[in-house]
C-alpha cells in the first residue's frame, strides 16, 4: 500500500501499491509521476524553497510557507492522487493528514 501523508509543511509517499509487479504497477507509477512532477513544478513555477529525499518506495518533500502558487500545486497534487485511491481503492493508496490540520480540508473531489 502507498501511505500519503499530507501536512502543513510537508508530504510523505511510503510504500508500493502492490497493484501489479514492479515495473509494471499503474498505481505505484502514477503516485510517483504526480510526486515528481510536484517537485519540479514548484521549483520551476515558483520561488518557494523546498527540500525533499527520493529513495525506492519514499519520498519525502518538506516546505514553509509556500506561496499561492505552492500551495495550489500541492491542492493539484492531493486532487491527482485522490482520484487514483477513488478509483483503485483505499487497498492501494492511503490518504492521511493530521487531525487539525488546514491543509487541503476544503478541497472536494467530485468527478
Amino acid at each position: 500500500m502507498i501511505v500519503i501523508t499530507v501536512s502543513q509543511t510537508g508530504i510523505t509517499v511510503d510504500g508500493h501499491a502492490g497493484y501489479a509487479e514492479t515495473g509494471k504497477d499503474i498505481i505505484c507509477a502514477a503516485v510517483s509521476a504526480l510526486t515528481q512532477n510536484l517537485i519540479r513544478s514548484i521549483e520551476a513555477l515558483t520561488g518557494d524553497e523546498i527540500s525533499y529525499q527520493i529513495q525506492a518506495g519514499h519520498i519525502d518533500i518538506n516546505y514553509k510557507d509556500l506561496s499561492e502558487h505552492g500551495s495550489l500545486l500541492v491542492d493539484s497534487f492531493f486532487i491527482g492522487v485522490s482520484q487514483i485511491q477513488k478509483a483503485y481503492g483505499s487497498n492501494y493508496v492511503c490518504i492521511a493528514a493530521p487531525t487539525g490540520g488546514k491543509r487541503n480540508q476544503n478541497v472536494e473531489v467530485n468527478l
